[in-house]
């Protein structure tokens, strides 16, 4: 088996497939938790397909598992910069959780994305410093 970055044991194709799945679920638990008919309640599953899809591409065509992987990395940047929208809201002087669902969305985007994005540099630098033999 070939050496890959891994992360709390994790190989970078499970994370982004396990971040995929999650944004996805979150976006449906807000959805049916607040019965909200608003389509952007689901942007968290829009961002999240495309990962989950990258990811899955990862281990069926792990050749191209480098490609795979930026992509889903450009998918991470703009879930954590579609995040930062929490911060407008706090900058102009609203309440942050005015809307609960909402603002916890936001929030949660921010963090995740954040964290997702740190874990895809790190694995690029990685794979950098590791080329295969």
């Amino acid at each position: 088996m070939e050496q890959q970055f891994v992360f709390m044991k994790i190989t970078m194709a499970r994370w982004t497939i396990i971040y995929g799945v999650w944004l996805i679920s979150w976006a449906a638990a807000v959805s049916v938790a607040t019965g909200t008919e608003s389509i952007t309640s689901w942007i968290p599953a829009m961002l999240g397909m495309p990962i989950l899809l990258m990811g899955l591409m990862c281990l069926i065509r792990p050749a191209q598992r480098k490609i795979w992987m930026h992509i889903a990395a450009v998918f991470g940047v703009i879930v954590f910069m579609g995040g930062i929208d929490v911060f407008r809201g706090l900058a102009a002087g609203r309440d942050l959780f005015a809307s609960p669902a909402a603002g916890a969305s936001k929030l949660m985007l921010f963090v995740t994305g954040a964290w997702f994005s740190v874990i895809c540099f790190r694995s690029f630098i990685w794979s950098r410093k590791n080329p295969p033999d």
